[in-house]
Parts: C-alpha cells; sequence; structure tokens
C-alpha cells in the first residue's frame, strides 16, 4: 500500500504532522508507523493542544513526591512512611456510545493507573454529567452508565464512597464519565513506569489481547455525532475479576523487587506502554508481537499495537528473575509473556514472526518529546454579553419562598442521588466511614493507621460558563472547603478538563482561563496540581457542553477520630452561619431552574474571604466548638439547612434578619464562602469570641419540625420524602434495554 497525505488525514493526522512524521523517519511510514503515530499524535494521548497552558499550573509542593506528567498518577506524602496516590481520568466518548462497558472499563482503567504505581486502590469516586432526566435517552444513559460503575467497581472490591452528578440540557448527546481513585503505599515500595537496563526482557501480564477498542484513543479526538456510532470500534469490554487477580499478582510481583518498571495498557494499548517506558528510561525495545497472547486468530500487527484490551500490563523485568514474575502471573492464573527485551538506543522496533514491521524513535512519540505542540486562538466569548446584560432587579422577588423551596428540593441538580449511589458498594473493604454520619468529603480510614482521607469531586459548571476564570477558582475552592468541613487540611488536587471543539476560538478561551484560574485557586490552597486529564471535543452538533473542569481534591485526617459531619446533633444546638449573606441569586438553581435565566454572572466569590474562612472552620474543628459543619452550595441556604436535618431527623427554626437582602437570595442565592455549623448554647459566647469573620446566628434545631421566619413548614420528614424520590421516581416507568 502506497501511503499518502490522504490515509494520514482519513486516520485523524493534519498535513503538517504527516509531513513531521516523514521528517522524523527520514522516509514514508508504512501503514503500521502511520497508526502508531495517529494515535500517539491524537489530542488524547499528546495533549498537542493543551500542554502549553497545563505547564503553567502549579506543580510544585513539600508534599509532592511524584510531579504531575511524571508517572501514571500523582503521590504525596501523608506521614509515617506513607504516600496516597490518586488519579481523575474521562471516559467521555465511549460511554456516550456504549454506556455500560464505557463507564465499566473507564472505572478500571483509573484503578490500574494507581496500582501501576503499586499502590493499593482503597476509594473510588465519580463525577457525571447527563441531559436532561425527562428524556428517554438521558435515562437510558444514566442506567447503563450507573449499572456500568457500579458492576465493575462492586466486582472488583474498591468501594465508590462519593462523587457528583449533574443534569444539564447541553449534556444531552454528550454526557460526562469522569472516575477518580486513590491507593495508599508504603514509600519506597512504588515502582515507575520505566523501562532501564540493555537485555532486560519484556512481558505483557494480563488478559489476552483482543481487537476491542482499536483507535479508541482517536476517536475521543473527534466530535460527538449522530453517526458516531458507525466511527466507534469495538468499545473496550471489562472483566473485573480479571483485574482483581492483576492487581494482587502486580503488588506481589512489586515485592520480589524484580520489577524494573511497569507501566498499565490503557489508550493505544501496546504501542503506548512501550513508547512512554522506553522514552522515559532512554533506552529502544524489541517487541515481537507473534508472542503477544491474543483472543482472536490473524490479528495484524497494527491491530496488535493499538488494540486497547483492558486488564492489561506492560512489565520491564531484571534479567535472570524471569521465572520469580511468571510464576506468580500463574498462580493467579493469568498470562504472562515475554514479548520483547530493552535495547540501547532509542529506537522502537516491532517485529512479526521476524518481520520487521515497524521502526520508530520512542521520543517521536509521547508528550514532551515529538509530538506536536500547538498554540490555539482564543477570543471571549459571544454570549458574554447576554451575561453582562443580566439584573437582579428585572427578577421579581416572591412572596411565597415555601412554594419555591418545595420545587427546588426536588431539582435533579439537588435531590438526594441515593437512587444511584444505592447501585454502588460503598462498604466493601469496611474503610468508609461516611456510611452512617455524611459529611461534605467521604472520609475513609488508612488502615494500620490513625489516619484517614478525605476525598471529593467538585465543579459547578455553569459558574464555569458564566466565568470561566472564577467559576474554576470556585471549583478548586469548593473542593478545598468540603475536605475542611470534613476535619481534613487539603493536600493537592487532580483535574478532569472537559471542554469542546479546541479549534473554536470561544471554547478555548473557557480552558485558558479555567486553568488561569484554578492556578490561581491552587496556589492560595498550597494544594499541587499532581496530574488528571484533558477531554476535549466534548461537543455535538449542537454545540458544546459546558466548560466542566472537574476537580478531584484528597485531604488528610491525621486522626479519623477528628471527622467533622454535617448533621444536626441535638435539639436546642444553635445554628450559624460563618461567612456574609449577599444580595445575589447568579447563576443559581433557584435562578436557572425556576426562573428560566439561562444567562447570568457567577455567583459571589472572593478567594481571600474563602481562605480565612477555611482556616476559621478548621480552627473550630481542632478545639472541638462546633458540633457539625455542611457548606452553601446548589440550593443555598434553605438546602443546606434540610440536608443537615435529614440523618437524625432533626429540623431547624430559622429567621431572616437582614431585610437588606433579597429572601430569594438569602434563602436560595449560591453566593460562595459560606458554612453552616451549629454550637452547644453553653460555649456560643466563646465560640462567637473566637471568630475573626463575618458570621449570624440563623436560629436553633428542633426536634423535627421545620420554621422559617416563625411559619412551620411542616416535619423534615416529609422534605426527606421529596429530596429522597425525587430521581427514582423518573426511573419508575423507565425500563432499561
Amino acid at each position: 500500500m502506497e501511503i499518502t497525505f490522504e490515509i494520514a488525514e482519513k486516520l485523524g493526522l493534519k498535513k503538517d504532522e504527516f509531513e513531521k512524521i516523514v521528517q522524523i523517519l527520514g522516509r514514508t511510514p508504512n501503514f503500521t508507523e502511520l497508526s502508531a503515530y495517529s494515535v500517539m499524535w491524537s489530542e488524547h494521548c499528546s495533549y498537542k493542544n493543551s500542554i502549553k497552558w497545563l505547564k503553567t499550573l502549579p506543580r510544585e509542593g513539600s508534599k509532592l513526591l511524584v510531579k504531575a506528567g511524571d508517572e501514571n498518577a500523582g503521590l504525596m506524602d501523608i506521614g509515617d512512611g506513607w504516600g496516597v496516590v490518586f488519579k481523575i481520568e474521562s471516559h467521555n466518548h465511549p460511554s456516550a456510545i456504549e454506556p455500560f462497558q464505557g463507564a465499566a472499563t473507564g472505572v478500571g482503567g483509573i484503578h490500574r493507573d494507581i496500582f501501576t504505581m503499586g499502590a493499593r486502590p482503597i476509594a473510588a469516586l465519580n463525577s457525571l454529567r447527563f441531559g436532561n432526566l425527562e428524556s428517554e435517552k438521558t435515562r437510558h444513559l444514566v442506567s447503563g452508565i450507573v449499572h456500568g460503575i457500579g458492576h465493575y467497581g462492586n466486582c472488583f472490591g474498591v468501594p465508590t464512597v462519593g462523587g457528583e452528578i449533574y443534569f444539564e440540557d447541553c449534556y444531552h448527546t454528550n454526557p460526562l464519565v469522569n472516575a477518580m481513585s486513590a491507593g495508599v503505599v508504603r514509600l519506597g515500595h512504588t515502582v515507575s513506569a520505566t523501562a532501564t537496563g540493555e537485555g532486560n526482557p519484556v512481558f505483557i501480564a494480563g488478559s489476552a489481547t483482543g481487537k476491542d477498542g482499536m483507535g479508541g484513543a482517536a476517536f475521543a479526538s473527534a466530535d460527538i455525532t449522530e453517526n458516531s456510532m458507525e466511527d466507534l470500534p469495538a468499545v473496550q469490554v471489562g472483566d473485573p475479576f480479571q483485574e482483581k487477580k492483576l492487581l494482587e499478582a502486580c503488588l506481589e510481583v512489586i515485592a520480589t523487587g524484580a520489577l524494573i518498571g511497569m507501566q498499565d495498557m490503557g489508550a493505544a494499548g501496546i504501542i503506548c506502554s512501550t513508547a512512554e517506558t522506553s522514552a522515559k528510561g532512554g533506552v529502544g525495545m524489541n517487541i515481537h508481537l507473534e508472542k503477544v497472547p491474543t483472543r482472536q486468530k490473524n490479528m495484524k500487527a497494527w491491530e496488535l499495537l493499538l488494540s486497547e484490551s483492558q486488564e492489561r500490563m506492560l512489565l520491564t523485568v531484571a534479567k535472570g528473575r524471569e521465572k520469580e514474575v511468571i510464576e506468580i502471573f500463574e498462580k493467579w492464573d493469568l498470562p504472562c509473556s515475554q514479548i520483547g527485551e530493552v535495547i540501547p538506543g532509542e529506537i522502537l522496533r516491532f517485529y512479526m514472526n521476524d518481520t520487521l514491521e515497524a521502526e520508530i524513535p520512542a521520543e517521536s512519540m509521547v508528550l514532551g518529546g515529538g509530538a506536536p505542540v500547538y498554540e490555539r486562538e482564543f477570543k471571549a466569548p459571544a454570549y458574554f454579553e447576554k451575561i453582562n446584560a443580566f439584573k437582579i432587579d428585572d427578577i421579581p422577588v416572591p412572596q411565597d419562598i415555601k412554594s419555591i423551596a418545595e420545587k427546588i428540593i426536588a431539582l435533579p441538580n439537588i435531590a438526594s442521588k441515593k437512587w444511584i449511589y444505592n447501585q454502588y458498594d460503598s462498604m466493601v473493604g469496611t474503610a468508609n466511614l461516611n456510611t452512617n454520619a455524611p459529611s461534605d468529603a467521604s472520609v475513609v480510614a488508612i488502615k494500620e493507621t490513625s489516619k484517614a482521607l478525605a476525598l471529593t469531586t467538585d465543579c459547578n459548571s455553569r459558574y464555569v460558563f458564566a466565568n470561566p476564570y472564577v467559576g474554576c477558582m470556585i471549583a478548586v475552592s469548593e473542593a478545598a472547603r468540603n475536605i475542611v468541613c470534613s476535619g481534613g487540611l487539603p493536600l493537592g488536587i487532580t483535574n478532569c478538563l472537559n471542554y469542546g471543539n479546541p479549534y473554536d476560538p470561544e471554547v478555548y478561551y473557557q480552558f485558558v482561563e479555567s486553568i488561569k484560574g484554578m492556578t490561581e485557586a491552587c496556589n492560595k490552597f498550597n494544594t499541587p496540581v499532581t496530574g488528571g486529564n484533558v477531554s476535549f471535543y466534548n461537543q455535538s452538533p449542537s454545540g458544546p457542553v459546558y466548560p466542566t473542569p472537574t476537580i478531584g481534591m484528597v485531604g488528610l485526617l491525621e486522626d479519623a477520630d477528628n471527622k467533622m459531619t454535617l448533621d444536626f446533633k441535638n435539639e436546642g444546638d444553635i445554628i450559624y452561619l460563618l461567612g456574609k449573606s449577599e444580595n445575589d441569586i447568579n447563576c443559581s438553581e433557584y435562578l436557572h431552574k425556576i426562573c428560566g435565566v439561562e444567562f447570568s454572572p457567577a455567583p459571589y466569590f472572593n478567594l481571600e474571604e474563602e481562605f480565612r474562612l477555611h482556616e476559621v472552620v478548621s480552627m473550630l474543628i481542632a478545639k472541638k466548638m462546633i458540633a457539625s459543619a455542611h457548606d452553601i452550595s446548589e440550593g443555598g441556604l434553605f438546602v443546606t439547612l434540610t440536608e443537615s436535618g435529614f440523618n437524625r431527623s432533626l429540623g431547624f427554626e430559622a429567621t431572616q434578619k437582614n431585610s437588606s437582602i433579597r429572601n430569594d437570595a438569602f434563602w436560595f442565592g449560591e453566593a460562595q464562602g459560606r458554612v453552616v455549623v451549629t454550637v452547644n448554647p453553653g460555649i456560643i459566647e466563646e465560640f462567637e469570641a473566637s471568630l475573626n469573620i463575618p458570621f449570624e446566628k440563623l436560629g436553633k434545631v428542633t426536634a423535627g419540625e421545620i420554621i422559617i421566619n416563625k411559619d412551620s413548614w411542616g416535619n423534615i420528614t416529609e422534605w426527606r420524602e421529596k429530596y429522597d424520590n425525587a430521581i427514582g421516581n423518573y426511573f419508575k416507568s423507565y425500563l432499561p434495554e
């Protein structure tokens, strides 16, 4: 076959990229080589349109042991010889087409990123976005994706401890499925994704290789259309039981000391894992593809190279210790075959039955090496004019706030997600500390220690749509606020940056401004970025999704017993609002869903005020001066108060004292930098004297009745029923395929 630019173009390469490949090789590539470059230089693998700005993110910190991009996931020191490894990644495009397997393999892939570094995964979280629940398509996607996440995590044996889910029309065609995993490891027991040592054997271990997922990385680098199903290669098929065996086998092999390096096989399969480990070690490899265990006959060289079959690892082993490694994998009933060896130089040579099929410089394929880097044009979106035209006075001040509250408590973005999380096993491993005592972040005990991790995923994408710079600062700040309200110290973040087509200047503006906002907030909270994922092309013919820079944050509780929960504890406790109320309904669920206003500015936010609030809440928890802490987010103050009452069926009496603030802004506004706490009446003088930030006494905890401005709004159990059943009601008449 004569290789021309037309063929390269069909594989997703641009003319200048094809010419660069010819220049690198000093000749025209053959089809196998061209296919390898097409996936390795895809947006999904190369970050060619984002790396310039990703490098501006804060990547230094006293507890950071592995910088972003150096390994498969971030590694931070949590003291006493322990480290935490964590990462979040997307599986959006596959999930849009094949919800169950797309979501399931996303979960499997993120867990492999953790244990390929030698850490044992102990917690999973997710961040999901869907269209309107009134749509049968949305219910189909929700059902399949939730089932896929639950199936893989439950079978693999790692609890799903937290997450978030939003429903907005812009995600109708292109849902977002972001999966996060966190694990712990003894420092000094980690392994690097590096190949070194001339003559060291290279093994592939785990599941046999099939034709599933070929070109998946390239598919994830294109817009979703009605015809995407025709373009999609067979979606990867996950086997969580196989991955469980792979986890145990890999950790056992690491303990022998026989490994030089290990890399999981995700996007782009063998070509990616061999290129990345070789480039990192400054070596080359001879790979004999006919030695790869397969589950389909007569696979071609390029199919073996690009297959994204799941549950596979590439291992570089110390020469002479092959037998130890093979015996461990045999014990776990997993295929393990030597497929090559490390060679001097930096050339990858792929053979098929002694025929040289491809010869490629490893460095030329990888991020930071020969892969292209672009600077894209960006400009402020035209819709900003509509946002700037918003005036709060154009919205009538409502008189009947109870009827509004009844609608808000049942909105899908507000209501309980129990229909979803009940499908996840949150108890396996018995380390989840949130089962009976909820907190703003998920808190997971670290066995063999008194410590616990606090974990959260956060991003209100409508805020980011309104103001990408401020909205992304809010995403980081809310994540930190959730960690702090749970008794933890924020350590670092991993991010999953979901945007539309980067060649659209308005979309790229959203991306650039988000990075700037993330940088400022992370610097303020001393939470370096440990790594993550960029997912562009989340776009359909109807337009891009909201810019969604999901923040996965990890925090540390030195003593798990100091965990703070969000639920009211005792009748008669005094309720305080920390932070100041604002005359602000911008971007709120109330304004968007109840008033029908799509374009409004981001809610009130001040980074300095937010930081001081966190300091005060941490101090109050350390001094054991508060009984509960719950931050104010979607739905505003009323939702925060009701959520605080649900767990123990306690109500509240609260009164709006500030008449200069609209009643809808007071109860339903989403101004940032606010936390509701409860205090024993006997220490309120000491409590108030310790505060150096604005605060307001709202009222007190009741036995169950809700009293607003001296009017009875019924019992907390009635509101909990509305809250608990809202999402499940959408699925009562829906029968999944």
